[in-house]
């Protein structure tokens, strides 16, 4: 498997996963990034098959209209999604790239649309889970209660060797695992969903 993590400007963070054999990728995430992305995709001769959104927030969606119109590239998010896309996804859905598979895990709570993507060993979180914090949920559509089970019941439930891969550079380091996080990761101090809930609320 092929797996880019690309930072090119600001904090964003695109991720590029292709098949090796058949050349087929997607990208997770595109904005900000595509220049640095399709530089990547013409070195390795990837083609772009689909562009997943992890949520509809800009930061994260800027760019999916270049990749469709220069690559052809179906755009996915989730079903509830307010994405202009050609594919929508569920809770546990498989996505597939040459002979990858993509499991969809629906993590609501920064955005009711909120995806978080497994390949392998690897957890690509978008605004779900970030290094040494979890997204916000003050912002239309945001929903503390939402991210308390998506984080504990989902993300907390996966191995502790599971590598995780967030939608922002606001750690320590560009990924973790999920093992590191549950120990070092502030949030994820063990609280009830009352608890959570007033921990969110704090400034």
């Amino acid at each position: 498997m092929f797996f880019k993590q690309i930072k090119y400007q600001g904090d964003n963070f695109s991720y590029i996963i292709g098949d090796e054999n058949t050349k087929e990728s997607a990208i997770v995430d595109p904005s900000f990034n595509f220049d640095a992305t399709r530089k990547v995709l013409q070195e390795h001769n990837l083609k772009v098959v689909y562009v997943i959104d992890t949520h509809y927030h800009g930061d994260h969606t800027g760019d999916n209209d270049s990749f469709k119109a220069i690559f052809g590239a179906k755009i996915i998010a989730h079903k509830i999604s307010p994405i202009k896309k050609d594919i929508g996804l569920e809770d546990n859905d498989i996505i597939t790239i040459g002979k990858i598979s993509i499991k969809v895990i629906h993590t609501p709570g920064h955005t009711p649309d909120s995806i978080c993507l497994l390949v392998g060993t690897k957890l690509l979180t978008g605004d779900t889970l970030f290094v040494g914090e979890c997204g916000r949920t003050d912002m239309p559509g945001g929903s503390s209660e939402s991210m308390y089970f998506s984080l504990f019941d989902k993300l907390m439930k996966l191995d502790d060797s599971i590598e995780v891969y967030p939608g922002h550079d606001y750690g320590r380091t560009p990924s973790s695992t999920i093992g590191i996080e549950r120990i070092t990761n502030y949030v994820l101090k063990k609280r009830s969903l009352e608890e959570f809930i007033r921990f969110m609320r704090q400034p």
